[in-house]
């Protein structure tokens, strides 16, 4: 739950201002988020603005708060630095879409300065004793701190476009560097910044052709207001007003040929963290600036989260490979975005969590939206929310496919439950649980119906799975060593052996004995077809009345995953 307390000294710039910040921002951006994404229409009407930007504070007010819990009973508090680092670090893993890379950037700027440990004592201590404590300094302190997080937004954006909200970011900065130049306390500068921003706003039809076309102010500038508007209550104990911006949630008027719109620009966009030298990512800057536009690069000391639209969203990725390592990757598809805003929601829908792009894509054939785990990384809650946001639907089937998800699912569930979707919980503990689950979806039947047979034919499936051991340890089965091959059942290790093909049918021979009618064989990218064949005879071989059926699981799955149902 969001930190909801107000700082005991209101004007005071510490770490306690800066938690009620996060909490007050991430309570005003969840209330705005529906009104922001009916506005979204540059750079691209995807109806995600306010739902990124979100996610985003969402996933840095986390960090901040786990920064809080850590500090452990009878020391010092978390200090305003400690507090800063945390709240940018966690926007900056969690950036999502355009607006919410461009946030992280802005807190990341923030932290630049406030995040300056001694710099920030020396100033607040300097302004104590002719102001009082936390006045005069901190105003001055809070203003270089929203004029650099102003300069380095621009910086990450490799074509900045004026009526955006990099245009109410600089406006901000500017009104609040007046208020600090004039001996400004902080809750003077967080007004001037709050009230330039909403002035800059106002304007941004007048500044960008896209804006004035459809009636709206910029969405991502709506959202930044927010943000100050949050900065100001924390610093000052007032509460912004309800409605800041005249006409902010006036809806998108749409074209007469929406095709001819959803054509323009790139089709794809790509979103992943890159561990990086700072070298390499000027040269990914220019590589990526050729393939398509959009082109934000946002973090520093060897961490950084790129954002781009672009037509081949393989290179993109291949790009981030040539300059480092590139993880938490997210390619989302323009096309069916775009209609979000004009397509109904459909009555029910499954989110699936899976461990390989073959299976990715076989829960898309089927329907389902996929969420895709990659090299071990399991996904959080935001990360489950929004894949339940995208399915569009009001009802929801959820499949974790792991037990460590569990907890991430529910809270995941929780929150669309509170945006009004109904969620259903499959607790799967294997991706051939989910594919037997889906196997007897019917979205045409009722919900209850229908989640009470997916979870009999998941809750029927046996599953295994064939691993390679990573260093020697002690198992159910008895001691491995590296290299060994486990075969695991229901999630324990059933069999050591050294060989793939001979451990994958001790763990068959042994899920088989208490009877099955159909195997399920998915195959990890480095398994050769042959294992398969081999693997099937042996079914056949052994127990005439089973079928056999094989998938490819692709890039990041395990070696070999067995279904028995």
């Amino acid at each position: 739950m969001p930190h909801e307390s107000q700082p005991q000294h209101p004007d005071e710039l510490d770490a306690e201002a800066v938690r009620t910040w996060s909490s007050l921002a991430l309570a005003a951006l969840g209330r705005a988020r529906e009104d922001i994404d009916a506005i979204n229409v540059y750079p691209v009407a995807d109806a995600d603005t306010g739902t990124n930007l979100y996610l985003t504070a969402e996933s840095a007010d986390r960090a901040l708060d786990d920064a809080f819990t850590k500090v452990t009973e009878g020391t010092a508090p978390t200090s305003l630095a400690h507090a800063v680092r945390a709240w940018a670090h966690g926007a900056l893993v969690g950036a999502r879409g355009n607006s919410g890379t461009i946030l992280a950037q802005l807190l990341r700027g923030v932290a630049d300065v406030l995040g300056d440990e001694p710099a920030a004592a020396g100033t607040a201590q300097a302004g104590s004793a002719a102001a009082g404590p936390g006045e005069r300094g901190s105003g001055a302190l809070l203003a270089r701190a929203l004029t650099r997080a102003a300069e380095e937004a621009y910086a990450a954006v490799s074509h900045p476009v004026e009526g955006t909200m990099l245009t109410v970011a600089g406006a901000a900065a500017r009104a609040g560097e007046a208020a600090g130049a004039a001996a400004g306390t902080a809750a003077d500068v967080a007004r001037a910044a709050y009230d330039g921003a909403r002035a800059a706003l106002a304007e941004t039809p007048e500044q960008l052709a896209a804006l004035g076309r459809a009636g709206v102010v910029d969405a991502g500038g709506c959202g930044l207001v927010a943000v100050l508007g949050a900065l100001w209550q924390a610093l000052s104990g007032q509460e912004p007003a309800a409605e800041p911006v005249r006409g902010r949630a006036v809806p998108v008027p749409q074209p007469a040929d929406p095709c001819a719109q959803e054509e323009e620009g790139p089709a794809y966009e790509v979103i992943y963290l890159l561990e990086a030298t700072e070298a390499a990512v000027g040269e990914l800057r220019e590589r990526l600036d050729g393939l398509g536009d959009s082109l934000v690069v946002v973090g520093g000391d060897g961490l950084w989260n790129v954002h781009v639209h672009v037509d081949d969203p393989g290179a993109a990725v291949e790009a981030g490979v040539v300059a480092g390592r590139p993880y938490r990757i997210r390619i989302t598809h323009f096309g069916d975005e775009r209609r979000r805003g004009r397509v109904e929601r459909v009555q029910r829908a499954v989110v699936a969590v899976v461990p390989g792009e073959g299976l990715a894509g076989l829960c898309g054939e089927a329907g389902a939206t996929a969420v895709l785990v990659r090299s071990g990384e399991v996904p959080a809650a935001p990360e489950l929310l929004d894949a339940i946001r995208r399915a569009h639907a009001r009802e929801v089937v959820l499949l974790p496919g792991g037990a460590e998800l569990r907890a991430a699912a529910a809270a995941a569930a929780e929150q669309a439950r509170a945006e009004g979707v109904r969620v259903a919980v499959i607790p799967t503990r294997s991706a051939v649980q989910g594919l037997a689950a889906l196997a007897v979806h019917d979205p045409d039947g009722s919900f209850d119906e229908d989640v009470v047979a997916m979870t009999a034919a998941a809750g029927a499936t046996r599953y295994g799975e064939l691993a390679v051991a990573e260093r020697q340890s002690f198992t159910s089965a008895g001691i491995c060593q590296a290299g060994d091959v486990l075969g695991l059942i229901d999630g324990d290790v059933a069999v050591i052996g050294s060989d793939l093909a001979e451990t994958a049918e001790a763990v068959l021979e042994r899920m088989l004995g208490s009877g099955g009618e159909l195997v399920t064989l998915v195959l990890g990218p480095d398994v050769a077809d042959a294992l398969a064949e081999r693997l099937e005879a042996y079914v056949q071989h052994g127990h005439l009345a089973v079928d056999t059926v094989t998938y490819r699981g692709g890039r990041y799955s395990a070696p070999l995953l067995i279904g028995v149902e």
